[in-house]
């Protein structure tokens, strides 16, 4: 197989192109089946997004095991030297989310789809409906960057300190607790508030936004490059997005809480805020 393309962690859909023949990219899709079997990107092999997460009942969202994540990514025929592009039909939180799962691995060959297929469709790329079956491998996955996961016990010992900003990137409805998804609603304290869809834009198929208007929207926040910045959200979906926009912008201390809202919302010994 040839060396992987040097691609950035954001590419455009004319990018990808020109790219489509080379055996060693790894196109995911993330969108539902039922779109998929319709129509993808050539060569794309299709990944459901339940399969990227592990529930512990009330909570949702967490890492898989890595025999599980192993088998997984075997079965998608990732080898450490294929890059990943990825990309979903809704904003690109599925895309996200399996590019933050393959950081935590440490499989660094990966990038978004700017867009996603939404501005592929719009960039008039090439399209199939035949069903890509990829040649399994024998992926072993193991968590080699802990750094980039925070669970709730980390963010208690976090909880107040100058150089750590906790960024909630669910709707400022759930975010001040006039929307409810778990035992109780609320914030965990400290935390600021930008919603994920703040950081797309509509005008180009949710795309990025240009790079003045994401660093203005999260410096206004206090979410600096010199500070650690814990993003969540209900489940570690949305908040996957606003991690791999904050890698894009070069910040080097950002981690996901797999557990969210979702863990934290209904765990009565945890604080909370409105």
């Amino acid at each position: 197989m040839s060396s992987a393309p040097k691609l950035p962690l954001l590419i455009e859909p004319e990018q990808l192109e020109l790219c489509l023949s080379d055996p060693a990219l790894l196109i995911i899709d993330l969108c539902d089946l039922a779109s998929y079997t319709t129509r993808h990107i050539p060569g794309a092999v299709h990944l459901d997004y339940a399969e990227l997460v592990r529930a512990e009942p009330p909570a949702t969202g967490f890492l898989p095991n890595e025999t599980n994540l192993s088998h997984l990514l075997s079965r998608l025929g990732l080898t450490p030297e294929r890059h990943v592009v990825a990309y979903d039909d809704e904003g690109n939180g599925r895309a996200c989310r399996l590019l933050w799962t393959l950081a935590t691995l440490g499989h660094e060959r990966a990038s978004l789809l700017n867009g996603g297929f939404r501005a592929w469709g719009a960039a008039s790329g090439p399209l199939e409906s035949e069903t890509y079956q990829p040649r399994s491998s024998a992926y072993q996955a193991s968590i080699h960057h802990r750094e980039l996961i925070a669970d709730k016990d980390y963010i208690l010992g976090r909880l107040g300190q100058a150089d750590v900003v906790l960024l909630d990137t669910r709707t400022p409805s759930e975010y001040s607790g006039l929307v409810v998804r778990a035992a109780r609603s609320g914030h965990i304290p400290g935390a600021v508030n930008l919603h994920w869809t703040s950081a797309m834009d509509p005008k180009r198929q949710l795309r990025f936004q240009p790079d003045p208007i994401l660093r203005k929207l999260f410096e206004w926040r206090g979410v600096t490059p010199d500070k650690e910045v814990i993003v969540y959200c209900q489940a570690h979906h949305r908040s996957a997005h606003t991690y791999w926009v904050l890698r894009y912008l070069g910040y080097r201390r950002v981690r996901g809480y797999p557990g969210s809202w979702s863990e934290w919302g209904n765990d009565p010994k945890l604080p909370i805020s409105f």
